[in-house]
């Protein structure tokens, strides 16, 4: 498919959605890319991120993470950015569009990689109210970094959203691919100038 014709069709798709999960290995930028495309659309984005830590890096337990990501799930439009695997059954029983971010792997080892020096230099609380703020020490050093998480899940996730993106027969929703952040660009500029209208 030209590669003209391939944006334009993924624009078109994410211009009538208006419940869609942005999915993607750690360091993509999934959530820069949801907001981005949010505001286009002008409707809300919420970080599974966000929902899921407490303060102190403590993880909320798998029911009230799932009560959170149902309670934002129920509203008639939403971007939610980010995996979580178990959460599926709850973030995609109403889902239109499911959009992975699929870079190489070069690319977003060095996005991953970029965004730990510069949240480690800044310091920036990373989801209000948490005091959760990401170190040198946690992400180049630690058993938690993310960039280590980043290098062990790249292939494992990059298999299962190409499997689950060819299984066409399970699923009731739109999956679609965008490898590159100038592909992403693309499709956020066609749905700017009103897409599929």
């Amino acid at each position: 498919m030209p590669a003209a014709d391939h944006l334009a069709r993924i624009a078109a798709i994410l211009h009538g959605a208006r419940r869609i999960n942005v999915v993607g290995t750690s360091g993509t930028g999934k959530s820069t890319f949801s907001r981005m495309l949010s505001a286009v659309k002008e409707i809300p984005h919420h970080e599974m991120d966000r929902l899921y830590w407490l303060p102190g890096w403590k993880g909320r337990s798998d029911g009230d993470f799932l009560e959170k990501v149902g309670d934002v799930t129920a509203g008639e439009s939403w971007v939610l950015d980010g995996n979580y695997n178990r959460s599926r059954p709850v973030k995609w029983a109403r889902v239109e569009c499911v959009v992975w971010l699929d870079y190489s792997f070069g690319r977003t080892f060095f996005q991953a990689v970029s965004r730990a020096v510069r949240r480690a230099i800044a310091k920036d609380e990373l989801w209000p109210g948490t005091g959760n703020r990401e170190s040198f020490r946690q992400s180049f050093f630690s058993r938690d970094s993310v960039l280590l998480w980043t290098l062990k899940t790249y292939r494992s996730n990059r298999a299962r959203y190409r499997e689950m993106m060819d299984d066409a027969a399970a699923r009731d929703f739109e999956f679609v691919r965008i490898t590159s952040p100038a592909e992403a660009a693309g499709v956020l500029e066609l749905i700017r100038r009103g897409a599929g209208r």
